[in-house]
């Protein structure tokens, strides 16, 4: 077992990190987006792997703006949401869990208070977390449009801890930045055979199997 620096709260980011589920949303956006060619496809995949930890309203909107040209409505993003929802939800519910997460969090429960935040939109991640099962194990669970910085201030004010005494696990440079900008500690999770997007130095792990934060 891994034992590293304790930490008073753990927020898990879940796309990549509590489930392996990155690539059923990437298979979502390239469905979404063949009707305008490969070239399109190969932009918007790039920019999803990238950009993780943003959320899917934000990148419809640089993929149509930016991509394709045609700046979207507010009822256009929720459309493309909608039948975005529609792709995937099943497919996350039945993800496999990263190597070492249903540990994790069993070895944390009743010791660490736990979070997640997400990109996903709040109603789904929430969704998704009790078809799971997973709903005991987390102080409360949280989803876009509202962005992962403003969520850790939130939680940061309400638990009332120093923010290096939070850890914010997350698989995408927004989950680095975000942790960062409100100066929380971060650990980066990065699939075997992937590319590190993280700046050098940051600390990064495969999975996260024996991981224990405890005091």
């Amino acid at each position: 077992m891994t034992k590293s620096k304790s930490y008073d709260t753990i927020v898990f980011d879940f796309d990549g990190v509590l489930a392996e589920s990155v690539s059923v949303k990437t298979d979502a956006f390239v469905r979404l987006y063949e009707e305008y060619g490969p070239d399109v496809v190969d932009k918007v995949v790039e920019h999803h792997l990238t950009h993780g930890g943003i959320s899917r309203f934000e990148k419809f909107r640089v993929y149509h703006g930016e991509f394709l040209g045609q700046p979207l409505t507010d009822d256009e993003v929720t459309d493309l949401s909608r039948r975005f929802s529609e792709l995937v939800e099943d497919g996350v519910i039945n993800s496999d869990w990263v190597a070492g997460a249903g540990e994790v969090l069993d070895r944390h429960l009743g010791h660490v208070p736990m979070y997640v935040v997400s990109g996903t939109p709040d109603e789904e991640i929430k969704r998704i977390i009790i078809r799971r099962g997973m709903e005991n194990y987390f102080v409360s669970v949280h989803g876009s449009p509202q962005d992962k910085r403003a969520y850790l201030q939130a939680i940061l004010r309400q638990s009332g801890i120093a923010p290096g005494r939070l850890l914010m696990i997350g698989d995408a440079l927004d989950d680095y930045t975000s942790a960062c900008d409100v100066g929380a500690a971060f650990l980066g999770r990065v699939a075997p055979g992937k590319a590190i997007p993280f700046p050098t130095g940051v600390q990064t792990v495969t999975d996260l199997t024996g991981l224990d934060f405890r005091t």
